[in-house]
């Protein structure tokens, strides 16, 4: 018998936006050992090549591109580059995305907001515009210019990161937990175009990671809790935060032809059971 899964990417082109990220750059790196040619794309050059770099000191296949996900013309050239170098692409992972601080609010609700905190009367729109493109339009640039490969051979996977924030939106960031909520739509409506194409479409929605991102909300200078990261706890039957590393297990599944052959369209959670959770 035929084993479904065997973790095995050799010969395919794998695409990574966001790949200078922490989260990114681990799916990068795994699907390179795994033996696939991988593309990291980040507006960090230096943080792509560095991953580059140390995957081909492994005897990996890694290049890393400069590329800023909000500019078509720049995402056209650098695929370009791609299929001169590694071959057109088979994989797409959109890993590019991110809060702003200009749209977050220092209070969970109205009634408790003190002077000279940012209210949800004080969100930038300028803020609000730079998350949904970061987000959306970073999800939608990158599959029209990389998704092109996958169409012209009727064969390929789009991978989406959508977020818990999409099912249910946490206090403070309505921009970001939104605009998932956007990529979550989407990932829906590129399964069903894609559908005749052969072309299949998902995402995966993690639960609470620690990142660089969002430290400073989750732990204290001292490295204890802070009331929201014991709200996050007690609201995750594990008890605990996810770890990056285990969503490699998901990204690999749903990339997987042979594995995940009829499952396009779907968001599935990684969250240590937080959505599941009632809260009684």
């Amino acid at each position: 018998m035929e084993l479904p899964l065997l973790i095995d990417f050799s010969g395919k082109v794998v695409v990574v936006t966001g790949a200078g990220g922490v989260l990114c750059k681990e799916m990068a790196r795994a699907f390179a050992q795994a033996g696939a040619k991988v593309a990291a794309l980040d507006l960090n050059g230096g943080a792509v090549e560095k991953l580059a770099e140390e995957c081909r000191q492994e005897g990996l296949a890694c290049r890393g591109y400069t590329a800023n996900v909000l500019d078509k013309e720049a995402l056209e050239a650098v695929h370009q580059q791609v299929l001169e170098e590694l071959g057109p692409c088979d994989i797409l992972i959109n890993g590019a995305g991110g809060n702003n601080p200009r749209a977050t609010t220092d209070n969970e609700y109205n009634h408790e907001a003190v002077p000279g905190g940012k209210s949800f009367f004080d969100l930038e729109p300028a803020g609000i515009d730079f998350v949904f493109q970061l987000n959306f339009q970073g999800t939608l640039l990158p599959t029209q210019v990389f998704a092109k490969d996958m169409a012209q051979r009727k064969s390929g996977c789009i991978l989406n990161i959508s977020s818990m924030n999409a099912f249910v939106p946490l206090t403070k960031i309505p921009a970001y937990s939104g605009a998932k909520a956007a990529v979550s739509n989407f990932t829906q409506w590129l399964a069903t175009h894609f559908a005749g194409t052969g072309i299949r479409c998902n995402a995966i929605a993690p639960g609470f990671l620690v990142s660089n991102q969002n430290r400073g909300l989750l732990f204290n200078p001292d490295g204890t809790p802070t009331a929201r990261s014991q709200k996050i706890l007690g609201g995750t039957p594990m008890g605990r935060f996810v770890d990056s590393r285990e969503l490699l297990g998901a990204v690999f599944f749903l990339c997987d032809q042979k594995a995940a052959s009829a499952i396009t369209g779907v968001v599935l959670p990684i969250d240590g059971g937080y959505s599941a959770y009632s809260g009684v």
